[in-house]
């Protein structure tokens, strides 16, 4: 007999706050769709990530806009510490009109993760005296891939959980088609959301937008207004906007809607383990410089941090001799010491 304790419960029913995927070519109404659901009076607080875009200022005057420009340094660390932020502050709105946060675009977001492992495939190259020049790219392998997509996963389990409306811009466009090897298929082309692979199937809610026509409802994962694959086509939508699809086609409720249940996999050890919380960068810091510190304690302290907090390790702090380094190389450094390798 099993020795686990099944439990169950019924489904509510309640419709849970989207994550809409709002992607299309260029000058195709994307960040002024957002721009214009801040002006609803059925929304709260709207924060706008601009990241890699630069329309937010302008957006502003569009009447009845009354977003707020989430100010950062364009780094990682930033960019995950700010929507941790605001899924805190949106978490105090119980029975308001929900939060609203807009990252324009998401496409930037894997550009960023992506010149990240780049960037850390030069480094490794160079530490064997191996320099590349600045236009040819590096191979990257396949832990940095690792690194960069669990980075992304973190963001993205972040916004689907999110306690209010996320919204995500994405860059769209026809692409040459490729064949089972990767190679090019002469005359053909496919549509393409330029992103991390899963961006769309994470996302509740897929709108296409475009220059030339109706924006395109691709898919929707909802009872009242879903596109089913194979079944339904894409719904065009000539009079679209966002507060219609969000409160009158997806039947979003402010004093029903919910944040969405999201139980990812936990592989590793069987023993049932807290959340641990996110250090801060001076206690690393300081745990690290401290010269009784073993190799072993270093070793696993890093892994850690990889696993756990991975952005902490890109923070920059003050090291024991006063220079500005981050806490990923300020902790490979001391464990090089610990073990007297000089690679």
């Amino acid at each position: 007999m099993s020795a686990y304790q099944l439990k169950t419960r019924p489904p509510s029913g309640r419709v849970p706050w989207p994550l809409i995927l709002l992607e299309g070519a260029e000058k195709s109404g994307k960040s002024w769709a957002c721009a214009e659901l801040s002006a609803s009076p059925r929304v709260g607080r709207t924060y706008w990530i601009d990241l890699g875009e630069g329309s937010g200022d302008e957006y502003g005057a569009i009447p009845g806009a009354r977003y707020e420009i989430v100010e950062h340094d364009g780094t990682w660390a930033s960019l995950i510490g700010a929507v941790g932020a605001i899924r805190d502050e949106a978490g105090k709105t119980v029975g308001e009109p929900p939060t609203v946060l807009v990252i324009d675009t998401i496409t930037a977001e894997w550009d960023l993760l992506k010149d990240w492992a780049s960037n850390r495939a030069r480094e490794r190259l160079a530490k064997k005296g191996k320099h590349l020049a600045p236009e040819v790219e590096p191979q990257i392998s396949m832990d940095l891939w690792n690194d960069a997509n669990t980075r992304h996963r973190r963001l993205m389990t972040m916004l689907m959980t999110f306690p209010g409306i996320v919204v995500l811009t994405a860059r769209g466009k026809d692409v040459t088609a490729l064949d089972s090897s990767g190679r090019p298929i002469e005359g053909s082309k496919e549509y393409r959301v330029e992103g991390q692979k899963n961006l769309a199937y994470d996302c509740s809610v897929w709108v296409r937008m475009s220059r030339d026509q109706a924006p395109l409802v691709v898919g929707a994962r909802s009872v009242h207004a879903g596109v089913r694959p194979g079944v339904d086509r894409p719904k065009p939508a000539p009079n679209f906007t966002l507060d219609w699809m969000i409160f009158d086609v997806l039947h979003c409720d402010q004093a029903q809607a919910q944040a969405r249940t999201l139980v990812e996999a936990q592989p590793g050890s069987d023993a049932p383990e807290l959340e641990r919380p996110r250090p801060a960068v001076d206690t690393v810091r300081d745990w690290a410089i401290d010269k009784a510190r073993t190799e072993a304690e270093l070793r696993d302290g890093l892994a850690r941090l990889r696993r756990d907090h991975a952005d902490v390790l890109d923070e920059r702090t003050v090291n024991e001799n006063g220079d500005n380094e981050t806490v990923g190389d300020l902790l490979q450094r001391r464990l090089r010491d610990a073990t007297g390798s000089q690679s």
